[in-house]
């Protein structure tokens, strides 16, 4: 066997599939409500213009778990505390783009050096210092699905209660607050939402990559669509297809499932992207066609 063959049975490596294929259902479920929740949280994060947020809520978020894992407690719930104390610090310090920018650069680097920290306190398997960073959603276990599946629903309820507001504030946030919308506190409310939806995030692609879940699905469907119905939907659908098709992969292989969700979602970005600059330049052409007569 050559070095290239042994790499690519690392990769990709179906021999008794069909046995592996059972120790992952729990996976599989927690993965399609994560899908759902990241690809209809990243629709705001994409109206809001809050990529830079996720990623600064991401690393207390991994600080958060990462002290869980030192103490000996919950790794989901260290992770979901990390998540909400930096989503609430964004959410009430930094009320201007500028102030929430600054906030978030102060925030990402503490909350990495505190999880780097509790890493290196951390006596336990290597495995779990890695899982962190990169996901182990291969091993979910039944604690870790309550906790998942739990936080997931109130996720969907928040999202579901807020919908129409939170549209129009993302719109117009002028024109919102006059007409009565509390914008402010909507601000606060999705902050903390989206810090749930990035702690569950982290349960599959780790801190590190976060972002290909509540970023990258709903960017690409941007590219192809602006309806209100569509894009959410493609978002979901897109989100589904990297993570359920990074577990079935990863199952293949020894390497974590993080490269296969964020090679899966960048290639589905990247045909949308082509496929929206496709129909812009058709799109283009056909205005410029004199009409007859």
């Amino acid at each position: 066997m050559t070095a290239a063959d042994g790499v690519w049975q690392q990769i990709f490596n179906f021999d008794n599939y069909g046995e592996l294929l059972v120790l992952v259902r729990n996976s599989l479920v927690a993965g399609a409500a994560l899908g759902l929740i990241g690809g209809l949280a990243g629709v705001f994060v994409i109206r809001r213009d809050l990529p830079f947020a996720v990623h600064g809520i991401s690393e207390l978020s991994f600080a958060g778990a990462s002290a869980a894992l030192l103490l000996g407690a919950n790794v989901v719930a260290g992770s979901i505390v990390g998540s909400l104390i930096a989503a609430g610090t964004i959410g009430l310090l930094g009320s201007r783009a500028r102030d929430g920018n600054s906030v978030i650069g102060i925030l990402m680097p503490f909350g990495l050096g505190l999880g780097v920290l509790f890493l290196a306190l951390y006596k336990g398997r290597a495995a779990n210092k890695f899982g962190i960073l990169t996901g182990q959603i291969v091993a979910v276990d039944t604690p870790q699905m309550s906790w998942l599946l739990g936080t997931s629903a109130l996720v969907l309820i928040a999202l579901a209660v807020m919908w129409r507001p939170l549209t129009f504030a993302s719109a117009d946030p002028e024109v919102a607050e006059a007409r009565g919308v509390p914008v402010r506190a909507l601000s606060l409310a999705f902050m903390v939402v989206l810090g749930l939806a990035v702690a569950l995030s982290v349960q599959i692609v780790g801190a590190l990559l976060v972002l290909t879940l509540v970023v990258t699905p709903a960017a690409a469907a941007a590219r192809i669509t602006v309806s209100p119905v569509v894009l959410p939907v493609l978002s979901v659908v897109f989100a589904m297809a990297a993570i359920e098709g990074g577990i079935l992969l990863a199952l293949g292989g020894s390497i974590p499932i993080s490269p296969y969700v964020t090679t899966i979602s960048f290639a589905i970005y990247v045909v949308c992207r082509l496929a929206g600059s496709y129909r812009n330049r058709r799109w283009g052409a056909r205005r410029t066609v004199p009409e007859p007569g």
